[in-house]
């Protein structure tokens, strides 16, 4: 008996998704295009539409994916930290592990910054990722410090651009970058 359309939708969305993550790191979402995205995943332009309905709205369930994705893993380290100082080293972790440096996650991420200033669902998306890191900081950082709130934005602030930068070949070791910026304040 062939799948249901009720399997074969989830299938082919998360096709799309990743598609357009691929798409994105090879060609830049300037140049990709629903055609492009839909050739790559096995679908016709069509049903990524009816899926979709744009080209904005599969890249922004495409980061909601990367997203969704971190989460979890940011869930997994912070259940198994035990002391403040393990959850703010978990935090840091999992903002630099391997996953987050794959080189179509890292397209994915600068152009989800770049489409977060002139897309409105995409910088809605960019600030709850924001949030969810501050409040993570913030939890860890309580017991640590008078100024848990001025410390975690530092630190959020840290680790966004200290990601860019390694993503773009520097420092060596960005965790490390942060870990130390992070105990020079406590």
């Amino acid at each position: 008996m062939p799948p249901s359309r009720k399997q074969i939708e989830p299938l082919r969305r998360d096709a799309l998704v990743r598609a357009a993550i691929g798409e994105i790191a090879d060609r830049g979402s300037a140049d990709t295009t629903v055609a492009r995205i839909a050739a790559r995943a096995g679908v016709s332009g069509a049903l990524a539409h009816h899926y979709f309905g744009s080209k904005e709205r599969i890249l922004l369930a495409a980061m909601r994916h990367i997203l969704s994705n971190y989460r979890a893993q940011a869930r997994a380290a912070l259940s198994a930290a035990v002391t403040p100082r393990d959850r703010l080293r978990a935090v840091v972790r999992v903002s630099f592990n391997a996953d987050a440096f794959d080189a179509d996650v890292v397209a994915a991420w600068l152009d989800f910054y770049v489409q977060a200033r002139t897309h409105a669902p995409t910088r809605r998306l960019l600030r709850i990722y924001q949030r969810r890191l501050r409040s993570n900081l913030i939890h860890a950082l309580r017991p640590l410090t008078d100024d848990p709130a001025g410390v975690a934005d530092g630190t959020a602030a840290l680790i966004d651009g200290v990601y860019l930068r390694a993503a773009l070949g520097a420092p060596a070791n960005p965790e490390r970058t942060v870990l130390e910026w992070l105990e020079a304040r406590l």
